[in-house]
């Protein structure tokens, strides 16, 4: 009797442990690593690619894919975006607050650095690689929007086709960028984890290597006869004198061909883990900081040398761009700027509600969104 009585009374439950923190995913974390490499290499290319046909042509292929891979995974990792504040409050401090910070800072750069007193702070005009901050915010606060609709990537094609006919949107916010570019994070919102387990196929990995190099040669052949305006996407195309017919012909034609190369760059990304998997996670800060190192060699000279015109001082370039990138995108220097890259911020918003609160724990024990950078 007493031993049965004594069963029945509860007994208090052993504390348990909390949940485990979901890994990252090597993968990806590789793929934002050497593409935001291959944005640095493209971007100290920029001085020298005019004299020689062969640079120019492989920076035309890079141009037409490290963009949109970067935007198709920040619009994977933007799929459960949605209107709670704690995923506002994310958006406004990893985002919105980087691109003032930076924006100012770019600005104040280019007229010291550069001895150009008419360069103006405008929040509304970004200027050099600030653009994607910009289009980030714009993008993610539609995502809610985009889940919505029945078909959310070919309206987002037609979005971008319009806009290549439209020069009247104006500078205002690089819309021309953001609406042109928009397809491709669209794109990333659709994408399941299966599609790029498709890609990592050891059969694509084969057929990425023709792919490739007929995409090398195309740019070889397209350097004299294409301009090189069309793979920034910031112009309509009234603005680079071509006929209005073929802005709609070309977003459809660099979609096709830049998700093409896309799908071969991530059937190369390694998926196990590497030396550099954890400088994915830094990738934001390499991709804003290593533009005044870009742009401070250019306003000092350091590209004029002849040695450096010539195929063993690109090379050179080459490897010093992407090492700077790599340092830049470790801990040490994230622990630096983490108070404007991720600011925090409670004093600026209202006190969440308990319900609010517990949900925004929950998501805390789940791998934070990141820009995609």
């Amino acid at each position: 009797m007493f031993p049965a009585a004594a069963d029945a009374v509860p007994r208090p439950r052993p504390p348990q442990d909390p949940p485990p923190r979901q890994q990252r995913d090597a993968f990806f974390d590789n793929a934002k690593y050497l593409a935001i490499v291959l944005v640095a290499v493209a971007h100290a290319w920029e001085p020298l690619k005019g004299d020689s046909r062969i640079l120019e042509g492989v920076y035309t292929v890079v141009y037409s894919f490290h963009m949109p891979a970067f935007i198709v995974i920040s619009g994977f990792f933007s799929r459960s975006f949605d209107m709670r504040p704690d995923r506002l409050k994310r958006l406004v401090t990893g985002v919105a607050v980087p691109y003032i910070v930076f924006e100012t800072g770019y600005s104040l750069f280019k007229r010291y650095a550069d001895h150009d007193p008419g360069m103006e702070i405008s929040l509304l005009d970004p200027w050099f690689l600030t653009w994607f901050l910009v289009a980030l915010f714009i993008w993610r606060l539609t995502t809610p929007i985009w889940k919505l609709v029945r078909w959310p990537l070919p309206l987002a094609l037609g979005i971008a086709m319009l806009a290549s006919v439209t020069p009247d949107i104006g500078d205002d916010l690089d819309l021309q960028r953001v609406l042109q570019f928009l397809p491709y994070f669209v794109l990333g919102l659709v994408l399941k984890p299966e599609h790029f387990r498709m890609v990592r196929r050891r059969s694509v990995r084969i057929a990425a290597v023709p792919v490739f190099a007929a995409a090398l040669a195309v740019g070889w052949w397209a350097v004299p006869r294409m301009n090189t305006e069309w793979f920034y996407h910031r112009n309509a195309v009234q603005e680079m004198g071509a006929p209005w017919w073929t802005g709609p012909v070309m977003v459809l034609a660099m979609f096709g061909s830049s998700l093409l190369l896309t799908a071969c760059f991530f059937a190369w990304v390694p998926g196990r883990h590497m030396w550099f998997t954890a400088l994915g996670a830094g990738t934001l800060y390499g991709y804003l900081l290593h533009g005044f190192l870009i742009k401070g060699a250019g306003f000092a000279g350091w590209f004029d040398p002849a040695w450096l015109h010539r195929p063993a001082g690109e090379l050179f370039v080459s490897a010093l761009a992407a090492v700077a990138v790599t340092v830049l995108c470790t801990a040490p220097v994230r622990r630096v700027f983490r108070c404007v890259m991720e600011p925090d911020m409670n004093w600026a918003f209202k006190k969440e509600a308990p319900d609010m609160a517990a949900r925004a724990r929950e998501q805390r024990t789940a791998p934070r969104e990141k820009a995609g950078v």
